[in-house]
């Protein structure tokens, strides 16, 4: 049983619930184990409770869970697991229920939820393990789903500034992590990569396949000393760490922990956006940060909001002390499982402005204009648009050039599909070269340091102007990737819909990865 500062550790993977009325008591479920569901308005006298921490099987489940504080009288999930009796049950006043005493009862139960310790007297949750009289047990109540396949690496902190005993502190949180994802070659894989002042590691995805294993690992690592280098580990992670040689799967997610005590001693933007840009998601586990006085020290104050790929909160998990660190267990396990909500596996690049260079002339005619615009509004769909994400631009041109709408005009994806279908057909001559160079001092001079500069023109192919000098020109404007795709025919787009997408793709990764 994995143990936390010299406790148990119980950690229960969740299934389908029960929903289970105010009056039900425990006693009147066979399960040894359940999850329960209870509703709102269970705290009420009449629903009677006997017992502290642990409760006689004769009680409502749900008043027991808001006595113990596990929910509220809003209701809510609860973990129930049956012990063994007791020879006695001690009332007490708690969360706004008064539980009752018993002298004795041939059966027990305790409610645990997201993390709650108990202190307990000597009981036995499961048959083949005992504890001894005032032992304390954390259960962690961990809803996930069975379908958790993600590549992880954790970057863990071996600065000397982190100390020895943190440092144990952050091996069993390592530990207790393994633990709960159930690491296995169908599911979750984990790697380690420990930094200080240069990063190194561990043991990578293909090295561990099951919990155990992993965990008995982790607790032989070494501390290596040095500074907090978290840029130059997320560099290194970048290159190194995700390779088929290594175990990466391919179709799983790519995932970043990165635990840090304080702050780091160098720049972390530049490598974290290198990092997503490669379809690496990165979370922040932060541990005690910088005092008044250390923060005139601090390199990147806002370093995290740079680092991630939103600054929703979703990314970032701030802990107050290494002692409460097994708190945030279940909060960043099912974050990492959460594949829907891991933007950076979504598309090719993120953090870009892309830049739609769009041929407007007469011999690409109305209706195949307006297919050009879907083929717009298709791409656009595949990215998260907003100010700290992907923006889009637009540009029309003939003969001339107009400026349909700039990067920071629009920063939702509805307001961005909503323009673009109301861009209108212009008509008139072809003059490719004079709308790259348009859209490179017009659009892109206004594009974020940060951002990646992506240019994507389509035409039906015929200019009367030179277009080879512009497009270099615009190829080697501050990392502008240019993406040209040409169409002997406008026509060709609506004939070869379903190839659309792949040869997008293709294009943009043959000059994403500069062949």
């Amino acid at each position: 049983i994995p143990r936390y500062r010299g406790h148990y550790v119980l950690f229960y993977r969740c299934g389908t619930h029960r929903h289970i009325d105010c009056d039900v008591k425990a006693g009147k479920i066979i399960n040894p184990e359940f999850i329960a569901k209870c509703p709102p308005g269970c705290q009420d006298v009449k629903y009677r409770v006997y017992g502290t921490d642990i409760y006689a099987s004769f009680s409502s489940v749900c008043n027991a869970a808001i006595h113990s504080g596990i929910i509220d009288n809003a209701g809510g999930k609860i973990l129930v697991q049956k012990v063994a009796g007791h020879s006695g049950y001690r009332g007490s006043f708690s969360n706004g229920v008064r539980s009752l005493s018993l002298p004795r009862w041939r059966e027990s139960f305790l409610v645990s939820g997201t993390m709650v310790e108990h202190q307990t007297t000597s009981f036995a949750p499961h048959k083949k393990h005992s504890y001894q009289k005032g032992l304390k047990v954390f259960s962690v109540f961990l809803c996930l789903s069975s379908d958790c396949k993600v590549d992880l690496s954790f970057l863990m902190d071996g600065s000397w500034s982190i100390g020895k005993r943190r440092f144990q502190l952050q091996k069993r949180f390592l530990g207790n992590v393994a633990q709960a994802l159930g690491i296995g070659s169908a599911g979750p894989l984990m790697g380690i990569v420990q930094y200080g002042d240069d990063p190194s590691t561990e043991f990578n995805l293909k090295t561990y396949t099951n919990s155990k294993d992993l965990r008995s690992a982790i607790e032989k690592i070494p501390q290596r000393g040095g500074l907090s280098n978290v840029g130059k580990a997320l560099s290194f992670v970048n290159k190194n760490f995700f390779l088929d040689a290594n175990g990466n799967r391919g179709g799983a997610p790519n995932v970043v922990v990165v635990l840090v005590d304080g702050w780091p001693t160098d720049q972390v933007e530049e490598a974290s956006r290198l990092a997503r840009e490669s379809g690496i998601n990165i979370f922040f586990v932060t541990v005690e940060a910088a005092t008044e006085i250390e923060k005139q020290n601090v390199i990147e104050p806002d370093f995290v909001d740079k680092a991630v790929c939103r600054t929703n909160g979703f990314y970032s998990i701030n802990v107050p002390s290494w002692f409460s660190l097994h708190k945030v267990v279940q909060p960043l396990v099912k974050r990492v499982c959460d594949s829907n909500r891991l933007a950076c596996s979504k598309t090719c690049l993120n953090s870009a402005d892309i830049g739609f260079v769009i041929d407007g002339s007469s011999s690409v005619g109305t209706g195949n204009f307006r297919t050009v615009l879907q083929f717009v509004a298709n791409i656009s769909k595949e990215f998260e648009i907003s100010d700290t994400d992907t923006r889009i631009g637009a540009v029309q041109y003939t003969y001339e050039q107009r400026l349909e709408f700039s990067f920071d005009k629009y920063s939702t994806k509805q307001d961005v599909l909503s323009a673009i279908k109301r861009i209108s057909y212009w008509s008139g001559g072809t003059s490719t070269g004079a709308a790259i160079s348009y859209a490179t001092e017009q659009l892109f001079s206004k594009s974020k340091p940060n951002k990646r500069k992506i240019m994507i023109l389509i035409t039906d192919g015929r200019s009367y102007d030179d277009v080879s000098v512009p497009a270099m020109a615009a190829h080697q404007n501050g990392k502008l990737f240019y993406c040209y795709l040409l169409s002997p025919h406008a026509s060709a787009f609506i004939q070869g819909r379903e190839m659309r997408f792949a040869t997008i793709r293709r294009h943009w990764m043959k000059f994403y990865e500069g062949k």
